[in-house]
């Protein structure tokens, strides 16, 4: 699917922030006059005109609060985290010595936190215990009643940030009844940025941490937990639920068999490119971020060494091991993981079933890009069937 943009990185991305306007998270006008200013290519100017849109926004924002307009400063804060986040993606030469990089970061964190404080019920920070240190987190809760509700543990992939976790399932989930507890595990946003913790591939490392932190909360129906991985997060989850059996139900958006295979494929096209890697990445936005990127999350120097890294990255052998119900989901048009879902779903052994999104219906980019509500609708009606609700 194109958007506003010929290089396919730059339109995925762009359909990705505007995407969230659904819960609040982008403005399509905004979205639009910052991506017209952004050539082709152009990473320095796409991190460039996002802050810039990003720092407007958040002063709409600043400005409200100050004046005690409480929804408004709060749908601006909002876009705001959402605009900065999006102006940090590409800055992924150094980001540790990037000191642009934390600040965009930084920004997205502060400006959500604020608005998180916002919410109609407002979000909590959390800690969640781990292995001498914590994760962190938010709670994102109904009502303020106290009664327990089914609860989405949620967790992003390769590059997510615990602040856009809100806008990928959040928003949805509240508003049909479920509680959230979401983080940032080891690899992702904050817990990479500040504790330099970096990505493993035995996931319930983390999501069995985070499990029993839900368990503690008064408002976890304990009987209705429910995990959801996003992007490479379906290999994480998929993984966590092969040893973490306390879940009701879990969902990979979108299924995936092998994170080794992906990062090979990148390793591949490089090899075949003539000039090596440094030619393929400079004539090709994806391939210069996913190495770029994997060095930085994996804590590897190279992309030798991230291929190396990525290796333990598969469900093979392990799948049949998940015995709670099961929903694998497909993107039609699937740069990264196309075919993977498919195999996942085939090695299960427990209660399941294989939703494909398609092109034909606006939905068949990586993770459903620009199709949310779409997503939500089928996702939280198959775990009301699951759960009985």
């Amino acid at each position: 699917m194109k958007f506003l943009f010929d290089d396919e990185s730059f339109s995925f991305e762009a359909l990705r922030a505007a995407g969230y306007a659904v819960y609040g998270g982008a403005d399509l006008g905004e979205v639009l006059v910052t991506c017209r200013q952004i050539p082709e290519g152009d990473e320095q100017a796409w991190s460039e005109c996002w802050a810039a849109t990003a720092a407007r926004i958040e002063g709409i924002g600043r400005d409200a609060l100050a004046a005690g307009h409480r929804v408004s400063a709060r749908e601006a804060l909002l876009r705001a985290s959402n605009y900065y986040r999006t102006a940090d993606f590409y800055r992924r030469d150094d980001p540790a010595a990037d000191p642009e990089s934390a600040r965009l970061a930084k920004a997205s964190q502060q400006t959500f936190a604020d608005a998180a404080d916002l919410l109609d019920t407002p979000a909590h920070a959390v800690s969640i215990p781990y292995e001498g240190t914590t994760l962190p987190g938010y709670v994102f809760l109904v009502d303020d009643s106290g009664v327990p509700r089914p609860t989405v543990i949620f967790h992003g992939g390769y590059d997510s940030t615990l602040e856009e976790n809100y806008l990928a399932i959040a928003g949805g989930a509240l508003r049909r009844g479920y509680n959230v507890l979401t983080f940032d595990g080891p690899g992702q946003g904050r817990s990479l940025r500040d504790q330099g913790l970096h990505f493993r591939n035995d996931w319930e490392a983390a999501v069995t941490p985070a499990v029993d932190f839900a368990l503690t909360l008064p408002e976890v129906d304990p009987g209705c937990l429910v995990l959801i991985g996003m992007s490479m997060g379906g290999y994480l989850a998929a993984r966590a639920a092969a040893f973490e059996h306390r879940l009701a139900a879990c969902v990979l958006h979108d299924g995936v068999y092998d994170f080794y295979a992906a990062i090979a494929a990148t390793a591949d096209r490089v090899a075949a490119t003539p000039g090596g890697l440094e030619t393929a990445m400079a004539q090709n936005t994806t391939t210069r971020w996913a190495v770029r990127n994997g060095c930085w999350t994996f804590g590897v120097p190279d992309l030798e060494a991230l291929v190396q890294a990525a290796k333990p990255y598969t469900m093979a052998g392990i799948a049949d091991r998940i015995t709670c119900p099961t929903l694998v989901l497909e993107a039609e048009n699937d740069q990264f993981f196309a075919g993977q879902p498919q195999r996942v779903f085939d090695e299960l052994t427990c209660r399941k079933e294989f939703i494909t999104f398609r092109e034909d219906e606006g939905a068949g980019e990586h993770c459903h890009e620009g199709a949310l509500l779409l997503f939500h609708q089928r996702t939280f009606d198959w775990l009301d069937t699951v759960l009985g609700r």
